[in-house]
């Protein structure tokens, strides 16, 4: 961690630079890649839930196989059967309704463990990325040169109340150009996805950092790629989407405050 305290600008909802911050101690982090990635996937497995299948699976049946002799082919069939060479063929893996080769077990590690201290160095890393404007625009987001990083905004900016407000917003801050790079590229997912809630693929855009409940979390959430945390919440899952530092990232100046506090 670097030394050196950095000041910030603090924008107005109408765009314009109206004060300086001093940025808290977590921005001048250097951002480890390797230890966010672990961070993440230790995240991202944790939402994931054992399954196994019944041991006896495909396996309660009375076939048996009728040996050689028989002009078909040697896999267990039915016993009980009327016509024998239309006996059903059970039990095996290639027959409909056998049991499976290899089948999952609740017992396969499927969690990635973490450190308590690597996590929260994870979580300070991805912080600091965003204020990384290289990081940021290798992500592949759009941000206007005249904008200075991270993006504060006045405490106004968690009293917007409406989507329309917050749009109007983020196109004076010159932010809504990244939200239509997602928008363009909203694709219908293939295969039966579509049919269990997972219809659209829709790329991440704007992270927006508030201090805590209030209006802006339902202006602002509605947005394509739009994500909307609260500081004392935020994780890697919203800093770094698919364990890639420098995600572009609004903060209100009462975040940045409260961010300052949590380090102190």
């Amino acid at each position: 961690m670097k030394d050196s305290i950095k000041k910030a600008s603090i924008y107005d909802l109408e765009g314009n630079e109206v004060s300086k911050i001093e940025l808290p101690k977590v921005f001048s982090y250097e951002v480890r890649e390797d230890v966010i990635k672990r961070a993440y996937l230790s995240a991202l497995t944790a939402r994931i839930q054992p399954q196994g299948r019944d041991p006896m699976a495909g396996k309660r049946t009375t076939a048996e196989s009728w040996g050689v002799g028989y002009g078909i082919a040697r896999v267990p069939r039915v016993k009980g059967e009327r016509y024998p060479r239309a006996a059903s063929a059970a039990f095996v893996t290639m027959a409909v309704g056998g049991r499976r080769a290899h089948a999952p077990t609740v017992e396969k590690i499927i969690r990635e463990r973490i450190n308590k201290k690597e996590r929260r160095l994870a979580i300070r890393s991805a912080i600091a990325a965003t204020a990384n404007r290289e990081l940021i625009v290798k992500r592949g987001h759009i941000v206007p040169q005249k904008l200075s990083l991270p993006v504060i905004v006045k405490k106004d900016i968690e009293d917007i109340e409406t989507t329309k407000q917050a749009k109007e917003v983020l196109m004076k801050l010159g932010l809504w150009d990244d939200i239509m790079r997602v928008y363009k590229r909203i694709k219908i997912r293939a295969g039966k996805g579509k049919m269990r809630g997972r219809r659209y693929k829709e790329g991440k855009s704007l992270l927006v950092v508030l201090s805590g409940k209030c209006k802006a979390l339902k202006a602002f959430r509605n947005l394509p790629g739009v994500t909307v945390a609260y500081v004392n919440n935020l994780s890697v899952i919203h800093l770094a989407p698919g364990g890639v530092p420098g995600r572009l990232t609004l903060w209100s100046e009462e975040a940045i405050k409260m961010l300052a506090n949590m380090e102190a």
